[in-house]
């Protein structure tokens, strides 16, 4: 069953058991504006206990404040993860009026009300904020102008900015987010007030900010999201580092575009929708070491040693914002490894082969050939590298290896570090087409290695 099919079969047990039902929220600006809704959500006035009555399978992952979540058909993905309604299910709230906000993201109690238009009113933006029937014509219930903010192409909140904000500090990076996705502009007070509680959004948990940050990067209007940041003031409270890039001048020899800043939102212009995380984020922080390694000599700009600084910084702060050991170890590789296509028509043939090898290769070519169109626009280097990978099989960048620390024991070596240099060695050669069997690898170890007596 598809997601739409079960929200309207939802609201219409729902309607069937005397209760008040509508979808609600995202998916209903979505369907206004013609777009496929990622998910569905249903608003009603029965309460979580009789929710759970009603539907045989339920989670109440929220129940305290009015949410839970019902399986699509026999899909089990929910069982699975049923904290995510992204993920097999339908969230279904209950009516309500929040009180205060105390931590910053959670209401301190809620209030469950059969007043569709007192629930709205405490949602985010107008946008965000309209009920739609299925049932009756997809009749649109607006009680808060949403309908006439999505004709103006403009994202405000519901009721008064600063109250929002402060029940949910995330809010204004969502803020930023929607306006970027939709190429909306940030209604005037709405943008006043983020611009004044910026500083707050500190109380946000990293994971939650990175999430936020994520999407920016990847649904397709980085360059955008990036620049409503900077002007919300936003931008130097959850990175300070890439606030930093504005007004640092690079050479223009090499970068006739401008400076860090502008090379970098550059970058996030060619991100396509649905970017890898790793690859968004990887183009975000490729330069983030020069800022603190610029220094004016008497040839030109330089930014000495910005490769291994970037790549520290990039290792604190994906720490700092919780990234896995595996999302961190490639976009640090991707910051360590930029600068390295300079240098391709100079490597020798193992070091260039080791080097096509890397874990998802195909990030490090697409950040080498932005960073390249988002500059001096010479893609010779990228070009090189590509017709390489065209002409090279497989089996030639990552051939079996000919010899193992085994095969060493069995000739007579003795176990120890000598046998990572020799091992090396051995594939280098191999790399390089000079040795194509195991005898002549060990006649190759035998001379360059002799055993030690």
């Amino acid at each position: 069953m598809q997601a739409r099919e079960a929200a309207i079969e939802i609201v219409r047990t729902l309607r069937g058991r005397g209760h008040q039902a509508y979808l609600v929220g995202g998916c209903v600006r979505d369907l206004l504006l013609g777009r496929e809704p990622a998910d569905y959500d249903v608003a009603t006035d029965a309460l979580p206990d009789e929710v759970m009555k009603i539907f045989p399978r339920t989670w109440a992952v929220g129940a305290q404040f009015g949410v839970v979540l019902v399986p699509i058909g026999d899909d089990e993905a929910c069982d699975t993860n049923p904290q995510s309604h992204l993920h097999g299910c339908i969230e279904v709230a209950t009516f309500r009026s929040d009180g205060a906000y105390t931590d910053g993201r959670h209401p301190d109690a809620v209030r469950f009300t059969k007043d569709a238009r007192e629930d709205v009113q405490r949602r985010d933006f107008t946008i965000n904020g309209m009920l739609l029937d299925p049932l009756n014509g997809d009749e649109v219930i607006d009680y808060v102008g949403g309908r006439a903010d999505l004709a103006a192409k403009t994202v405000r909140t519901i009721g008064d900015p600063k109250r929002r904000f402060s029940e949910d500090k995330l809010r204004m990076l969502r803020a930023v987010r929607f306006a970027a996705r939709f190429g909306y502009e940030i209604e005037a007070v709405t943008m006043a007030a983020i611009r004044g509680l910026a500083p707050q959004i500190s109380v946000v948990s990293r994971e939650r900010v990175r999430d936020e940050l994520t999407k920016m990067l990847t649904e397709g209007h980085a360059r955008r999201a990036f620049e409503l940041l900077d002007e919300s003031g936003l931008l130097r409270e959850v990175l300070p580092e890439v606030a930093r890039m504005k007004g640092v001048a690079q050479p223009p020899q090499f970068h006739p575009e401008g400076d860090v800043w502008v090379h970098t939102l550059l970058l996030l212009e060619k991100l396509p929708e649905n970017a890898s995380p790793t690859l968004a984020w990887g183009a975000l922080l490729h330069d983030v070491g020069k800022p603190p390694t610029f220094r004016i000599a008497p040839d030109r700009i330089r930014f000495d040693g910005h490769v291994e600084v970037g790549v520290k910084m990039t290792e604190k702060l994906g720490r700092e914002l919780r990234f896995s050991n595996e999302e961190l170890e490639q976009v640090s590789a991707l910051v360590e490894n930029h600068m390295k296509f300079s240098e391709v028509t100079r490597m020798r043939e193992s070091t260039l082969k080791r080097f096509m090898r890397m874990p998802r290769f195909d990030e490090h070519m697409a950040l080498h050939k932005m960073d390249c169109l988002s500059s001096h626009g010479d893609l010779s280097l990228y070009d090189f590298v590509k017709a390489k990978m065209e002409q090279t099989p497989l089996e030639e960048i990552r051939p079996a290896l000919l010899v193992s620390g085994e095969d060493l024991i069995a000739a007579g070596y003795k176990p120890g570090p000598r046998f990572k240099e020799i091992l090396s060695a051995v594939e280098d050669a191999q790399l390089e087409g000079r040795l194509q069997s195991r005898e002549q690898a060990l006649e190759y170890v035998r001379a360059e290695f002799p055993a030690e007596r």
